[in-house]
């Protein structure tokens, strides 16, 4: 039974979360990585139609990982938490420069355009997108469903922990979705899946993209009651 959801943040680790928890017998995701059920494919689905994908055996640990879950308006995440009010959360918070950096290489590649090929401002009007911006507002997105679903039921995760420590980071998320975790998953944590091309940051950018997330980044640390310092250090001339 649907169990779970893995609401992003895009270009944050989901996919290698999604990668160990499906090695998990106990684990599966009858849809697939990135279902998009409710946030596109409910226009053209009816609701029933997301509902059979998952089973009705309550030992089945069932999830729907789709990063673009995060940007979901309130309605939609109380309709969700109407229909399965057991449901526990997942969200992973990287870096949000780093993530507008990767997901603006993604945008490129989809453009079919080498890095050389553009300019500085072709990444500042993508970083300055709706999408982009959305994607990378942690706290409205925290705010959101953790008053809809209660605190306790939002897992958050951090993508520097997965880096660091991802045997521990797995260990933590099966504690929370209350799974075993295999003994040989400790061996398989190090691969990393879907890697980028790995272009580093334009110098040029780094202003650009610290002006855009200072702020943000200061009230997230206030809301979460972490130090978040390092994620702006380096890239402006002063730090939180």
């Amino acid at each position: 039974m649907l169990t779970f959801m893995c609401i992003g943040a895009q270009k944050s680790g989901t996919t290698w979360l999604y990668e160990q928890l499906n090695r998990i017998e106990q684990v599966g995701f009858p849809g697939g990585k990135e279902v998009h059920y409710w946030n596109a494919r409910h226009v053209s689905e009816p609701l029933k139609w997301y509902q059979s994908l998952f089973s009705t055996d309550a030992t089945r640990i069932e999830g729907d990982m789709t990063p673009a879950y995060a940007m979901l308006c309130d309605a939609t995440v109380k309709q969700i938490q109407q229909l399965y009010p057991n449901l526990k959360i997942i969200f992973i918070l990287r870096n949000p420069i780093e993530r507008a950096w990767s997901s603006a290489l993604m945008a490129l590649k989809r453009a079919e355009l080498e890095i050389d090929e553009v300019s500085d401002q072709w990444f500042i009007d993508h970083f300055n997108s709706r999408g982009s911006r959305a994607r990378g507002a942690y706290e409205s997105t925290l705010r959101r469903w953790r008053g809809i679903f209660g605190e306790e039921a939002v897992k958050t995760i951090f993508y520097q922990d997965i880096q660091r420590h991802p045997y521990l980071v797995l260990q933590d998320v099966c504690d929370f979705l209350q799974l075993d975790l295999p003994a040989k998953a400790e061996s398989q944590v190090q691969e990393r899946v879907f890697a980028g091309p790995g272009y580093p940051l334009r110098e040029s950018l780094k202003p650009v993209l610290w002006a855009l997330y200072r702020e943000p980044v200061q009230s997230l640390q206030l809301y979460l009651q972490k130090d978040l310092s390092d994620w702006l250090s380096g890239y402006g001339p002063s730090s939180v």
